[in-house]
């Protein structure tokens, strides 16, 4: 559905929102900045999961020999500015303007609505820097009216932790990893690794044959010409990841079990390092480090007026929004299930080293959607 014309007295209330949020963000001491609306698609949608990447506005670029992409949000074309000013320099910046994504066939969800928000660049203190930005939204929301809503939090950090601690191998921690952002296809993964291993194919016992015996080349030779788009040199790495992974013991049920138990933890925020700590001892890993972030992040949300008693939090929220890291949140209206979200946002420091950065900056952001309020409002 095209996004409907505001009335006058529509968009002159959603104008004095984000009037009233740059005041906000301003005075908190982030600069204004207005990125470019169209972008390289590929550098783009690299960084955003499944979900962004289907509902992007592609258009044929023939002076670049590519395509460009209408931004879908300003948390990837935020970092590109920052990081055209230094990565080595901190930097908070505020934004307010439009963004672009396709909706499914008969939604009343507009094509492009209105985002206003912040982006946090270098600050060290990550609980610190998480609770400050997760404030100042909710200080906007107060400000511009927003009705009673509700928040979920999660944090990727945490599962992110449970896989480094369990010890596994090189290729399946990648694999899980790189899954986690499906949910069904990390679930049918994490099977597979638990379940003893399916003898190979013959076609495919002879490749891992012919890798022992340096004889993969000679084997490719004589099955005839290569189809398709792979190199021999692709098909030889290829081989030999499979014939690492052919000598895999199956994951361990304790510990399949663990990653279950982890990612279905959902309640109150303020009792859950308590359900994390009981697992991870119970299971035998190392999850302090995440579990003392997830703590201080509390304690600084509470220093700076949040009612964390108020707060849900639920494991394996943030799977769909591929560049997040860490701290995620969304707010919603309370009497509006059909709204899209009024507020949402979180860390995602990886991206930083993908779009040039030396090493990972720290980064978090969060946006809030005027119009959606206003919709609340009504």
């Amino acid at each position: 559905m095209i996004r409907p014309v505001l009335a006058e007295d529509a968009l002159a209330e959603v104008e004095g929102m984000t009037t009233t949020l740059a005041r906000i963000f301003a005075d908190a001491g982030f600069t204004a900045i207005q990125p470019a609306h169209l972008f390289p698609a590929e550098t783009l949608l690299d960084l955003y999961g499944e979900d962004v990447r289907a509902r992007a506005f592609l258009f044929p670029d023939p002076a670049l020999g590519g395509e460009l992409c209408l931004r879908p949000d300003f948390t990837v074309p935020v970092a590109l500015s920052h990081g055209a000013r230094g990565w080595d320099r901190p930097g908070a910046y505020t934004y307010q303007g439009p963004v672009f994504r396709r909706q499914e066939v008969g939604t009343i969800r507009p094509i492009e609505y209105m985002q206003a928000g912040i982006e946090d660049f270098g600050a060290p203190d990550r609980a610190a820097t998480d609770a400050r930005v997760y404030a100042l939204i909710n200080r906007g929301l107060e400000a511009i009216g927003a009705p009673a809503y509700r928040a979920t939090i999660g944090d990727l950090g945490v599962i992110f932790g449970l896989l480094d601690a369990i010890g596994l191998s090189a290729h399946r921690h990648a694999r899980l990893r790189r899954h986690l952002w499906r949910p069904q296809r990390f679930q049918q993964v994490l099977e597979q690794y638990a379940a003893p291993p399916a003898p190979p194919s013959p076609q495919r016992a002879g490749l891992i044959a012919a890798v022992a015996e340096g004889r993969v080349a000679e084997l490719a030779a004589e099955a005839g010409e290569i189809v398709g788009r792979r190199t021999l040199s692709e098909v030889m790495v290829r081989a030999k990841r499979l014939a690492e992974t052919a000598e895999d013991p199956p994951i361990a049920a304790e510990q399949a079990e663990l990653i279950e138990a982890v990612l279905s933890i959902s309640g109150p925020a303020p009792g859950v390092p308590a359900r994390l700590r009981a697992l991870a001892e119970a299971g035998g890993v190392a999850l302090a480090a995440p579990i003392t972030l997830f703590e201080a992040r509390l304690d600084a949300m509470e220093q700076a007026g949040i009612d964390v008693a108020g707060l849900t939090f639920d494991a394996a929220f943030g799977r769909n929004l591929e560049y997040y890291d860490g701290f995620v949140f969304e707010i919603v209206a309370q009497g509006g299930p059909d709204l899209p979200p009024l507020a949402g946002g979180g860390r995602y420091d990886a991206i930083t080293a993908r779009l040039g950065a030396t090493g990972l900056v720290p980064a978090v952001g969060a946006m809030i959607r005027p119009e959606a309020v206003r919709e609340a409002r009504r």
